[in-house]
C-alpha cells in the first residue's frame, strides 16, 4: 500500500523526520519497503500566469508569452501547444536548477526568453510531457511550486502481513503511530444530517455473509462537478487515477478508512435492495466491461429485477454514476471475509475492494465510513442526503482474552511491570480489566487478528520494541543424542546427493495440472480450492515436473551440465482423504563429469545415475527391473526393488516429452520414496577370512532377452557356500556370436573361512554355477 506522508500527518504528526518514522513502522512489524520523494529536487519555480500569446516572427511553432508572476511582465518563448491567455503554469525563472537543467537568459530564433514555461516531465513529477503543466485558476501567482504541489512530500509503501487488513487504510497506519509514538491521533469529523425522508428498503438475505449494509440515497448531487485538487493529488499519490468525483470519493474513503463504497445510479435501481447469492441463469456486466456468469458462490447485490454488482468485489456496469447521474445511492458493507476471499482470483480479476474485505474491515465502522463519504459528497457535489438505512444481523463477536504478565514475562523473556503492559494496551487502544497480575483484553473490532493470549504478548512486544528487547546467549545442557543405525536422515541424504555433484532445489507443492498429466498420467490430481494463480492448480503427485521446469530455466541460462535434486512432500488421493509422501527426486543433464582434458566428453546415460543411486542407498543392496513408467523411455526405464518392496524409479525422459518441452535431447530422472530409503539394516561385522581368495572368470552365451539380472539372482541362489561374490563385468555382442545372442561374462569369489581352497573344490563351484545357467537359461559356456 502506498500513501502520502502529508496525509498521514494530517491524523497524527509525531516529532519525528520521514526515515526515522519510516524505522519506527518497520521495527513494530508493519514493514515500509520503500519511501520516495514525489518530484526531484529543483527550485526557481514560481506559479506564473499567461497574460498574453503572440506567434514567434521566425518560427512557426513556437509562441512569445507574456507572465505575471507578481512582478513585472516576463517575456517568455515557449513551443508548448496548450499555451493561451488567462491559464495559471509552472515558471522556471532564470538561475532555477531543474532536474536536468539550469534556466539561463537566452536568445531563442532571435526573441529574448527570460525563463522557460514548464511541463510534468521537465520537473520530475510525472511523464506527461505533452504540453504544460496547468495549475488551477486559484492558484496563487508568484507563491513556490513546491510549497504549493506540496512537492517536499514522501510517498511511504508499506506491506501489512495478511493478517493486519486494519493498516491498509491511511486511518489504520495513523493508528499505529499513535500506539508507536504515543502522539495524539486527530479524528476526522463525520456527522451528518439527513434534510429528506427518502431511503432505501434493505433486505439481507443471507445475514452470514453480510452481517451489516448500509444504504444511503442522496438526491440532487452534480456528477459533473470537479474533484478539488488536494482530494486527486492524494489519490495520485496513493497509486489511484481520478475518475470522477463521486467515484474518486469512495475510493478516498476507502483509503482513508480502509472501508470500501460504492455509489449506484439511483435511476437505475428499481425496488429494494437485495444482498443474497447469485443464481446459476444469471449474468452481470462489471464496471471493468468484463461480463461475469453468476452462480450460488457468488454473493451479489441485487435489486427487484437483476443483479447490480459482485458484493465485496465490483460494481455493475448498468447501475454506474454517470455525468448524467442526479440522484445516487450510497453503499457501505461489512462482508464475511471467507464469502469474499479467493473470488477475485476466480473469476481472473482483482480490485481494491476486495483486497480489503478478504482480510477482514472494521464492522464497527461501516456507518462512520458512510458518513465520510456523504460529507464529501455534499461537500464536492452538493445534493440533498436521505437517512441512513442500517441492516444486518448478528456482528461477529470479540471475546475477551486474558493476558498473564507472567505468561508474557517468560514468552519474552525481559521483565516488563504491570503498569508497563497496562501503558502498551491503552496506547494500542484496547478495552481491559486489569485483574492484578492479569489483564482481560477485548479486541477492537478492527483486530481480527487478536485471539490468543500469545496475540496479545506479539503486541506488548512490537509496542515496547523489538530493539529494547536484549539478545542473551540460551543456556542449555548439551547431551549427545542417540543416533540410529536403523534409520539416516534427510540431511546425511542430502550429503551424499551434494557428494555426487548434485545442487538442491526448493519448488512449489502447487504445479500445474498439465504435468501431472505429462508425467504422471494422473487425471485426478488433488485440485485446490483457491489457488494462488492459474498456472498452480493442483498439488504435485511427482517431483518431475518442477524439476524439469528448473532444468529448462537452468539451460535458458546456457548451463550445459545441470545436476538438481530434491526432496519434498508428493500428495495423492487415499481411501479417505489425502495420502502424503516425502519423496527424493532428481535430474541429470548434459556431459557425465565437467569438461577437462583427462576423460573423453560424452552424455550421462542411465547407468550414471544408477551409480548415483546404489552410493545413495548403499549399503543396502537395490534391484533395477525394467519396468514401463508414463514419464520415461520404454526401453531406457527401471523401477527400484529394495527388500521386496519398490521404493522407486529412474530412466531416460520419454521422447515426446523432452521434444515437448524443449530439451535439446533427453535428460536421466528419477524419483525414490524417502521413507524407503531412509530405512537401514544394521551392518553386522564379521572377521576377514585369513585364508586366500580364489578368482574365476565365467563366459556364457545366451538369448538376447534373458536377463542379466534375473541370471545373477539365480547364480546367487544356487552358488556353494564358499562363493562369496557374484559380480557382472562384460557384456558383448558382435563377431564371433549369433545376432540372436549375447555373451555375458562373470567374475566369481570363492574363500573359505578355515581353510584353503583345492582345485577340485573350485573347480566343483564353478560347474555347479555353469550347470545353474544351462539349466534355467539355456547357456552355452563360451572357451
Amino acid at each position: 500500500m502506498k500513501f502520502s506522508e502529508n496525509w498521514l500527518r494530517t491524523f497524527v504528526n509525531p516529532p519525528f523526520a520521514s526515515r526515522e518514522l519510516a524505522d519506527a513502522l518497520t521495527m513494530s512489524g508493519l514493514e515500509v519497503e520503500g519511501i520516495e520523494s514525489v518530484a526531484p529536487a529543483f527550485d526557481g519555480v514560481v506559479v506564473g500566469e499567461v497574460l498574453e500569446v503572440l506567434k514567434h516572427p521566425n518560427a512557426d511553432r513556437l509562441t512569445v508569452c507574456r507572465i505575471n508572476t507578481g512582478a513585472a511582465p516576463l517575456q517568455v518563448v515557449c513551443g508548448a501547444p496548450n499555451a493561451r491567455a488567462g491559464v495559471r503554469v509552472a515558471l522556471a525563472q532564470v538561475g532555477a536548477k531543474l532536474p536536468r537543467m539550469e534556466i539561463m537568459r537566452a536568445k531563442v530564433r532571435g526573441v529574448e526568453s527570460g525563463g522557460m514555461l514548464c511541463s510534468a516531465a521537465e520537473l520530475g513529477i510525472s511523464d506527461d510531457s505533452g504540453g504544460l503543466l496547468l495549475l488551477p485558476a486559484d492558484a496563487p501567482i508568484g507563491a513556490d511550486i513546491r510549497h504549493y504541489l506540496e512537492l517536499d512530500d514522501q510517498l511511504f509503501t508499506i506491506k501489512p502481513t495478511p493478517n493486519r487488513g486494519d493498516c491498509l487504510s491511511v486511518f489504520g497506519v495513523a493508528r499505529e503511530v499513535t500506539a508507536i509514538t504515543g502522539s495524539a491521533l486527530i479524528p476526522v469529523e463525520t456527522s451528518v444530517q439527513a434534510n429528506i425522508a427518502d431511503q432505501v428498503d434493505i433486505a439481507v438475505e443471507d445475514k452470514i455473509a453480510c452481517p451489516r449494509y448500509c444504504g444511503r440515497i442522496v438526491r440532487g448531487v452534480n456528477a459533473r462537478a470537479a474533484t478539488p485538487r488536494w482530494m486527486v493529488q492524494r489519490l495520485e499519490r496513493s497509486g489511484l487515477r481520478s475518475i470522477s468525483a463521486i467515484v474518486d470519493i469512495t475510493n478516498y474513503v476507502m483509503l482513508e478508512f480502509g472501508q470500501p463504497l460504492h455509489a449506484f445510479d439511483f435511476a437505475h435501481v428499481k425496488g429494494r435492495i437485495h444482498v443474497r447469492r447469485g443464481r446459476k441463469d444469471e449474468r452481470v456486466k462489471l464496471l471493468n466491461e468484463q461480463e461475469i456468469a453468476l452462480d450460488p458462490g457468488l454473493l451479489v447485490i441485487a435489486d427487484d429485477r437483476k443483479p447490480l454488482a459482485l458484493a465485496g468485489i465490483m460494481g455493475g456496469m448498468e447501475s454506474a454514476v454517470t455525468p448524467v447521474t442526479r440522484d445516487i445511492l450510497l453503499e457501505s458493507a461489512f462482508f464475511d471475509p471467507a464469502v469474499i476471499a479467493g473470488k477475485s482470483r476466480l473469476l481472473g480479476l482483482g480490485s481494491e475492494s476486495s483486497f480489503r474485505f478478504e482480510r477482514g474491515v472494521d464492522f464497527a465502522a461501516t456507518r462512520q465510513a458512510m458518513e465520510r463519504a456523504t460529507r464529501l459528497v455534499l461537500d464536492i457535489c452538493g445534493g440533498n442526503p436521505g437517512p441512513v438505512c442500517d441492516a444486518g444481523a448478528v456482528l461477529p463477536l470479540r471475546r475477551p482474552v486474558r493476558l498473564r504478565r507472567a505468561r508474557a514475562l517468560r514468552l519474552l523473556g525481559i521483565e516488563l511491570s504491570s503498569a508497563q503492559i497496562s501503558e502498551v494496551l491503552h496506547r494500542l487502544g484496547f478495552a481491559f480489566e486489569e485483574q492484578g497480575d492479569e489483564f482481560v483484553v477485548t479486541p477492537p473490532s478492527y483486530r481480527f487478528d487478536l485471539a490468543i493470549e500469545e496475540d496479545l504478548i506479539e503486541e506488548v512486544a512490537r509496542i515496547h520494541g523489538y530493539d529494547q528487547i536484549p539478545a542473551k546467549q540460551p543456556t542449555a545442557r548439551v547431551a549427545m543424542l542417540p543416533a540410529s543405525e536403523t534409520r539416516v536422515s534427510a540431511k546425511a541424504l542430502r550429503r551424499v546427493m551434494v557428494m555426487r555433484d548434485y545442487q538442491e532445489i526448493v519448488s512449489y507443492s502447487f504445479v500445474d495440472r498439465l504435468w501431472e498429466l505429462d508425467f504422471c498420467a494422473n487425471s485426478d490430481a488433488v485440485t485446490l480450492i483457491n489457488p494462488i494463480a492459474a498456472h498452480c492448480d493442483v498439488m504435485r503427485s511427482s517431483l518431475l515436473g518442477s524439476l524439469v521446469d528448473c532444468l529448462k530455466l537452468n539451460l535458458s541460462r546456457q548451463q550445459e551440465r545441470v545436476r538438481l535434486f530434491e526432496i519434498g512432500r508428493c500428495f495423492t488421493r487415499a481411501t479417505s482423504g489425502y495420502r502424503q509422501v516425502m519423496k527424493l527426486g532428481g535430474i541429470t543433464y548434459g556431459q557425465a563429469v565437467p569438461e577437462q582434458w583427462g576423460v573423453a566428453k560424452r552424455r550421462v546415460d542411465f547407468y550414471d545415475v544408477k551409480s548415483d543411486l546404489e552410493a545413495l542407498i548403499a549399503p543396502g543392496k537395490a534391484r533395477f527391473e525394467r519396468k514401463q513408467h508414463p514419464a520415461l523411455h520404454p526401453g531406457r526405464a527401471a523401477h527400484l526393488t529394495l527388500n521386496e518392496t519398490q521404493i522407486g524409479w529412474v530412466g531416460e525422459l520419454h521422447p515426446h516429452l523432452w521434444q515437448k518441452y524443449d530439451l535439446p535431447f533427453a535428460p536421466i530422472a528419477f524419483e525414490l520414496n524417502l521413507d524407503e530409503i531412509a530405512r537401514r539394516t544394521p551392518v553386522i561385522y564379521q572377521e576377514f577370512s585369513r585364508q586366500p581368495q580364489v578368482q574365476r572368470d565365467m563366459a556364457v552365451e545366451v538369448a538376447q532377452n534373458v536377463s542379466v539380472q534375473a541370471m545373477l539372482d539365480a547364480l546367487k541362489r544356487g552358488a556353494p557356500s564358499i562363493v562369496f561374490e557374484v559380480a557382472l563385468f562384460d557384456v558383448y555382442r558382435g563377431k564371433g556370436i549369433d545376432s540372436d545372442k549375447k555373451s555375458v561374462a562373470f567374475r566369481i569369489l570363492l574363500q573359505d573361512t578355515l581353510k584353503t581352497l583345492t582345485d577340485a573344490e573350485v573347480e566343483a563351484a564353478q560347474q555347479r554355477m555353469l550347470q545353474v545357467l544351462q539349466e534355467q537359461f539355456q547357456a552355452k559356456l563360451r572357451k
